[in-house]
């Protein structure tokens, strides 16, 4: 199955009473293992990199690893980018396969975290980005990664919820009503009256960090106040450091592969614990039919050159290969020239959009249009630009459901620029 769009997964859970679990990984075991749950349970599941984990690994390799999973599942998933930092993280997770991102600015004042989630989901939206925000301040306890939420906890205010929304236009909310990251001191306090205020002020999904350890009961009620996505992490580092601490007893002086065996199915069964307790069992054919399902573009330019040498012409790819490749929603870009050179066109571009919106914020980005009006058009008289995505026969291209009579299949063939 192909990934899916993120906001139409969190709707239609919001809308049917249940959540999604969005797990956190930080290995290939994590990656395996989640997925593994997922399909056995029939669940809708979200694939979760956290910027506090990167750390552990490498963000590049490890979303090559995550798409290709996501590819291969027979369930729908989504890939987030979870805490994230920055406005440029945003961007390079989107660039790396994300189409959903999560940009912490929950510690900064009220109006700072407006403004700059404000323009990240500007940029991610322009991309087909799903955006979380999150308002009040879930703090961290004891455990991996809680000393990087060390402030006090915040509770969100509903006023500023229902104002947060309105002003920055994301998709989905995390509040915080007293979750905690980390491991839990006793059973948490959660305020599901504050909760079920700010559902009802702001109507979108609501997310909870901190989801680890919390009772049946309090799950349950979370999802009946509006939560449709639920955060998850410390439980299942701790059932694999529990797997492999029992190996470290029973298999002194073992390597690697014997202190790791079994880690695999020990966070497979909590993930699917979890699944069943957030009522997504069962959900991945209703909700592959109520998604649309996330599909790169390419973005493919043919042409030939004028009165300009090679040399000169290098220059003008090697130039347009650093400048576009920064764009929001480009995730590569290739230059070349036809192999043999007698083909009708001599030369061109290949540039993988993240998705199809990314056509037209691509096309009217200043760095874009610059590149195109100042060094492109000028010498690229001679061309034809075509714009791919993967075939899909119950989907109708714009282009072919405009009339276009130079449609073919799923591919419009247009006279545009780069």
């Amino acid at each position: 199955m192909p990934l899916v769009d993120m906001r139409d997964m969190l709707n239609h859970a919001y809308q049917n009473g249940y959540a999604i679990g969005s797990f956190d990984l930080v290995g290939l075991d994590f990656v395996e293992a989640i997925v593994d749950a997922a399909e056995q349970c029939r669940s809708p599941v979200i694939l979760s990199l956290a910027q506090t984990h990167f750390e552990h690994y490498d963000f590049e390799l490890a979303m090559a690893a995550v798409e290709k999973a996501a590819q291969r599942a027979a369930v729908p998933l989504a890939i987030h980018l979870d805490h994230g930092s920055s406005h440029e993280s945003a961007v390079q997770a989107i660039r790396f396969g994300c189409n959903s991102v999560m940009v912490d600015i929950s510690h900064e004042p009220f109006p700072s975290n407006v403004s700059q989630t404000q323009r990240v989901a500007e940029t991610a939206h322009g991309c087909g980005v799903a955006v979380e925000g999150e308002l009040g301040y879930v703090a961290g306890a004891e455990g991996e990664d809680a000393e990087k939420h060390s402030a006090e906890t915040a509770y969100t205010s509903v006023g500023e919820a229902k104002a947060y929304v309105e002003r920055t236009g994301v998709d989905c909310l995390a509040v915080s009503v007293g979750t905690i990251h980390g491991r839990l001191r006793g059973r948490p306090r959660l305020d599901f009256e504050r909760l079920r205020r700010i559902n009802e002020a702001v109507k979108i999904p609501l997310v909870i960090h901190g989801g680890s350890g919390l009772s049946d009961t309090q799950y349950r009620k979370l999802v009946d106040n509006g939560v449709a996505k639920i955060n998850y992490y410390t439980a299942l580092a701790d059932a694999a450091g529990g797997q492999i601490r029992t190996n470290a007893k029973s298999s002194r002086g073992g390597g690697y592969t014997d202190l790791t065996r079994g880690v695999r199915t020990a966070i497979r069964t909590e993930a699917e614990r979890c699944m069943r307790l957030f009522g997504s069992t069962g959900r991945a054919a209703e909700v592959l039919a109520q998604c649309r399902p996330w599909r790169p573009v390419e973005h493919m330019i043919l042409f030939n050159a004028e009165n300009v040498s090679d040399a000169q012409l290098n220059a003008i790819l090697a130039h347009g290969r650093d400048v576009l490749a920064k764009i929001p929603g480009v995730r590569r870009v290739f230059a070349g020239w036809a192999v043999p050179d007698r083909a009708r066109y001599r030369l061109c571009w290949l540039i993988e959009f993240a998705h199809e919106q990314v056509i037209d914020s691509y096309r009217d980005h200043p760095d874009h249009v610059a590149f195109a009006s100042q060094f492109f058009r000028p010498v690229a008289g001679d061309r034809i630009s075509i714009d791919f995505a993967e075939s899909c026969a119950e989907v109708i291209p714009r282009s072919l459901a405009a009339g276009n009579p130079l449609s073919v299949g799923r591919f419009a063939l247009n006279r545009l620029t780069p």
